[in-house]
């Protein structure tokens, strides 16, 4: 795929912006919950869109893809945490746009395979769902070689992480912009302090 010659990561304003939560997680995360708080009173003029992702990789994909079709690409962001990161590395290689990650996955087909069988989520052990076998499958068909705009990435990435390796995540990503913690956990209990410079890096205009 050849991408467009698009401006800098800072050259034009964010005016779309997706947030992409991780694996048994959901729009109803704390981190989530943080950015839809700034997106809905501060930036209330930018489309902002946090979905509830299906447990197929290939229908979170194909949900994903076809409501940011018509998004400028130079103008959109998507924002991603483990799991939600490892499609939100997906979508900006397919879009050359912005990418804000949070401690993502980068493994996840070798990672999530043994959860296969009947799931919780974190935030409603009520709800429950089942991970197929060939959702592994799925994830290896999402996987995508080096971003090809590296500067468009900005990753906090969390040495005290307990489900992923923090190594691995900063080799993912030579040439963006890594934030990289001492301590921390993979939730990012401490995202909130981070929150300014994200929303700096997005280059988020207020309402004219």
């Amino acid at each position: 795929m050849t991408l467009p010659n698009l401006p800098a990561a800072t050259d034009l304003p964010t005016t779309h912006v997706l947030y992409l939560h991780g694996f048994r997680s959901s729009p109803q995360s704390i981190k989530a919950r943080q950015v839809t708080a700034v997106m809905t009173t501060q930036f209330a003029h930018i489309t902002w869109w946090c979905p509830q992702l299906p447990p197929s990789p290939k229908a979170a994909a194909a949900l994903i893809a076809e409501v940011t079709a018509t998004w400028p690409a130079n103008r959109m962001a998507v924002m991603g945490s483990s799991l939600g990161g490892f499609y939100a590395t997906w979508l900006a290689a397919q879009r050359g746009c912005k990418a804000v990650l949070l401690n993502p996955a980068i493994h996840p087909a070798r990672d999530l395979a043994k959860y296969i069988g009947e799931q919780t989520t974190w935030h409603d052990p009520a709800e429950r769902f089942h991970f197929a076998p060939d959702f592994v499958d799925e994830l290896r068909d999402l996987e995508v070689g080096p971003m090809p705009h590296p500067e468009r990435g900005w990753v906090l990435i969390a040495k005290g992480d307990e489900v992923l390796d923090w190594r691995e995540m900063t080799a993912r990503y030579p040439g963006s912009h890594q934030l990289v913690m001492e301590g921390g956990d993979h939730a990012l209990s401490n995202f909130e302090t981070y929150l300014p410079q994200v929303l700096e890096f997005l280059h988020l205009q207020p309402a004219s």
